[in-house]
Formats: structure tokens, sequence, C-alpha cells
């Protein structure tokens, strides 16, 4: 196959393009002009007619299993306020039959007229007949209804357990508010509604299309057990055996597992598209719910820093083990108090693992410590990081909702701290783009325009929030093509346009180095290829 008239950056280094592409079994095997291409024999010769070709784009950190799980509940993602959450709930309600749960997702009470918390008295408004739960759109809170509660068992006194909270009401009565680790106990209890395989299938099948769509060719999505989101290889393994898988998967525990051993033969093969990735372990909790974990109190709640998953001890316990094992910790961290700890626990790590004789050579031949988040930093910290074997996995399109409302958060000079990814970015670190979805959108496009802008989807504010910070262009489309790759030890075959690497491309419908950065969040795919393999095209 041979593409030719195309404007392709390569991506290899800033500017480098060239107008013709040749890929021979999964593998770019010439890059060049239109007439070097002549001396390239091929079966298929395409026309770009002048069209921007990128690598393919990836998500470095996703939910994929939760993602699925959504669309089966009422999404609360447009809500405006408590009135309309209520009314899409009730629409809902009135379809299901009495006893059976309600379950909703996305609601971000910061959109909210209102912009506090909902409680169980506003979910009894929609049914006292109905278990009702809504979750937060960052997954680290939910809200449940008076039924729901009784069903769980929650009530006086309730013991949300280690890395649990829950909230009363002046009575002892539970508001119907839990957060972090206490959520779990409706996750035990309401049925999943992917446990029918052909359901599971169905929805995957259809969300793993509309990422091709989209322009993306890999993702890395995440397991997080304490929500029941349990990530099944196998699954994507029967989609790529039949020949339905058109994204490269690479999945992401929350527990302990064996490393998975590859050969180089399967590691040079550009067919395989399914691998196992990082160990997770959670620091904290999130910003929108105030359980991310700080060193200061909250500006808006000045009672209260925040949630630590586990103590100093255990987090370097639970990212030795991993380490030793021979896994890649990848680790949660929000709160300038949850990196600090982190921070430490890899430092700790390096440590042990020199002391039991493992040599300078040796660590620079493990994968990078893998940590997520990072929305909190301060020049020690960053001072710190530079020091290690990091790659960090951010998520720009977390701004484009933040930025309303951080600020009252955490106040003005913690705020300069806050999504620092120039700071990060001239500091040497690799920064990775995701989306963290469900939280929010994996469309790449939208993240790589929140990057470079820096605004909310309606060009607020029109400087972007704190300017310094932006990434150029080129910085952001690294972010979501080459960095991703750092983080698993495939940039040798994977994220750019060269010559052996992989044949995992996009086709675009303008030059996104050319355009104004407010047009960026327009552009459209046109073409997808993974390893040669045309897996979306629009008609």
């Amino acid at each position: 196959m041979t593409f030719l008239n195309g404007n392709i950056y390569t991506m290899e280094r800033e500017g480098s393009r060239v107008e013709a592409l040749g890929i021979k079994d999964g593998l770019i095997v010439f890059t060049g002009s239109n007439k070097e291409a002549a001396l390239y024999e091929s079966e298929q010769v395409i026309d770009l007619q002048g069209k921007t070709v990128i690598p393919g784009m990836a998500d470095s950190h996703l939910h994929m299993y939760a993602y699925c799980q959504n669309q089966t509940a009422v999404d609360l993602a447009g809500a405006k306020s408590i009135e309309e959450m209520v009314k899409l709930m009730s629409s809902k309600a009135a379809v299901v039959e009495k006893g059976k749960w309600i379950k909703g997702v996305n609601f971000d009470q910061t959109k909210w007229k209102e912009n506090r918390f909902p409680t169980r008295r506003d979910l009894d408004r929609i049914s006292t007949e109905h278990p009702i739960v809504i979750r937060r759109c960052c997954l680290h809170a939910l809200v449940a209804n008076t039924k729901a509660l009784e069903l769980a068992g929650v009530g006086p006194g309730y013991d949300g357990g280690a890395g649990g909270i829950v909230e009363f009401e002046e009575d002892g009565t539970p508001s119907g508010i839990l957060r972090e680790q206490s959520t779990k106990v409706f996750d035990e209890i309401i049925p999943d509604p992917l446990e029918d395989p052909e359901e599971r299938e169905r929805i995957m099948t259809e969300v793993l299309a509309d990422m091709s769509e989209k322009g993306i060719t890999t993702i890395h999505t995440y397991a997080a057990k304490i929500w029941r989101y349990n990530e099944d290889i196998e699954a994507y393994r029967a989609l790529d055996r039949e020949g339905r898988l058109p994204v490269r998967i690479t999945v992401c525990i929350d527990e302990l597992f064996e490393p998975e051993i590859l050969t180089e033969a399967q590691k040079a093969n550009p067919y395989r598209l399914v691998q196992f990735g990082a160990y997770k372990i959670f620091s904290d909790g999130s910003l929108g719910s105030r359980s991310a974990a700080l060193r200061k109190p909250y500006a808006d709640d000045p009672g209260n820093v925040g949630f630590v998953v586990c103590n100093q001890d255990t987090l370097i316990d639970k990212v030795i083990t991993g380490y030793e094992k021979g896994l890649q910790p990848a680790i949660h961290a929000i709160g300038d108090r949850a990196l600090d700890m982190t921070l430490t626990a890899i430092e700790k790590t390096l440590e042990n693992a020199r002391k039991n004789g493992m040599t300078d050579g040796e660590m620079a031949e493990r994968l990078p410590f893998r940590i997520i988040h990072v929305q909190m930093v301060d020049e020690k910290l960053v001072e710190r990081m530079k020091q290690l074997p990091l790659v960090l996995d951010i998520q720009p399109i977390f701004l484009c909702t933040d930025l309303h409302w951080i600020g009252e958060r955490i106040g003005t000079e913690r705020e300069k701290g806050t999504y620092a990814w120039k700071t990060l970015q001239d500091a040497g670190m690799i920064i990775t783009g995701g989306s963290d979805c469900p939280v929010e959108t994996y469309d790449p496009i939208k993240g790589i325009y929140a990057a470079v802008t820096r605004k909310d989807f309606d060009g607020y504010p029109s400087d972007g929030y704190y300017p310094d910070e932006k990434l150029s262009v080129y910085e952001a489309v690294c972010a979501y093509t080459k960095n991703v790759h750092y983080a698993t030890g495939q940039q040798e075959v994977l994220g750019t346009l060269a010559r052996g690497k992989f044949a995992d491309l996009a086709v675009l419908d303008r030059d996104l180095f050319k355009i104004a950065e407010d047009d960026l969040k327009d552009i459209v795919v046109e073409k997808t290829f993974i390893a040669g393999r045309q897996v979306f095209t629009r008609s």
C-alpha cells in the first residue's frame, strides 16, 4: 500500500513532513517524496489529495469497562441543575419496573446552578419505590436514595470502612453521599449490566468503532476493582482472533498479577494488538469531590484536607511489591500531598532495589514508573520528579471543566501550580495524553485543543487559563501519539511514522499545525489505519 500526495507529519521532530508513505505487512517500509515512491512497488495506491496525516492517536488512561457500563445508565453530563437531574432520572423511573435499580452517571455538581451535591432527599423525589444511585463524573463519589441506602444496609452510624467516607445529616441519618472506598457497598449489590456476554460484546464493539472514528489506534484501559470495573483481557483477545478489534489494547490491573513475558518476535509483530500493562495503585481521590489529598485545607472547605487511600508505609509497600514482582507501578496522584507520598514511595522503591543488588543499568531497562493525573505541583515536587524515571499520564481535557471552579477550591496561590503542563514539559518530563473516560470524552482532538488553548469549548477564558502553561501544537500532538508508547516501552515500534514502525495512522480533514488554535477542536478524522489495515473511513 502506498500513500501519495499527502501532508504527512512523521512526528519524529517538529515540522518533519513527507508526501508519500509505503506500507507492507503492517509495517512502514518507505517515507519520502512522490518521486521516490514511484520506485516502490505497491498493489494499492491511495491519493491523499493533500490531506494531513499524523500517527494514530492514543489514550494513555481510561476505563473502557466503566464507559461500556455507562452506556446502559442515565447520562447526567448535560444536566445543569438538580431539577434537570431529577427530570432525567424520573423519565427512566417511569419505564422501569418498580423495585429495579436505576443508575445515573456523569453528574457534576459544579456545573449545576445550585453548585452542591444532591442528597437522598433529592433522589427520593424521583422515586421511593426504586433503589437509585447516581455517580459523580470523577467516579470517586455517589449519591443514593433512601431505598438504595436501606438495601445496602447503610444506616445511622454506618462505618464506611478503611478508605471510605459516609456523610450524615445532623440527626445521624445518612445523607446519601458516599465517597471513595465506601461506594463499593453499592457496586457489590447493583447488577452488572455487562454480565451478559452478548450485550457486553455489542457495547464494546460499538465503543471501539467510535474510537476508530476519532483516530484512536491505542488505548490503555484500567481496571478499578473497587467499583467493579473488572477488565477481562480475554474479551479483547476474542475480538482480535475474529479480526474485529480496531484498536490496540493495553490492559492495566489494580491488583497484583503475573507479568507478561514477551519474545522479541512478539514485540516486533505489528498485528499483536492486546497486552497487559501497568499495576494501578490509588493514593487519593479527586479535586471535584474534595477528596484529593492536599497539604493544606481546601479553600472552600477549610476543615478538609482531602483523603489518602492508604498511609505512606502502605503505599511504599505496594509500590515495592509491584516493582519486585516485575510489574510497572502506575500511581493515581491528584493532590500535592498525594504526589509527595507517591514520589517518596518511588524513591524508596529504587533505594530498596539498589540495596537488593539491582544495578543502575538493570533499573534503566525497567519500564518507567507512571504517575496518573499530577494536577498539583510546586518547584520542589518538580525537582524531585526530574530525578526519577517517570512518565506522567495527564488529562488536558479536565481543565475544560475544572477551570471554572479550581481557584475557589484551592485558592489563588496553589492554583498557579495546577495543570502545569508546560512546566512539566520544560523540566524534561514525558507527558502522555489521556481522558480518564468516562470522566471526560476520549476524543483526542478535544484533548489536543485543551492542551494548546487551556480554554473551555466556548472559548473561555479568551487568553487561556494561566496561558504560560499552554503546550505547543507539536507538544500536544506528541502527548497523544509518540509519548504514550514510552509508557509501555514501545517507542521503537509505535508513535511516529518512520521506516520499520507499525503502520498506525490517522488522516485529518485539515492541517492542525496551520489553523487557528481555537479551531483545533473542530478537526475531523477522515480515515484511520492500524497495522496498515483501514479500520475507519468517513463516507
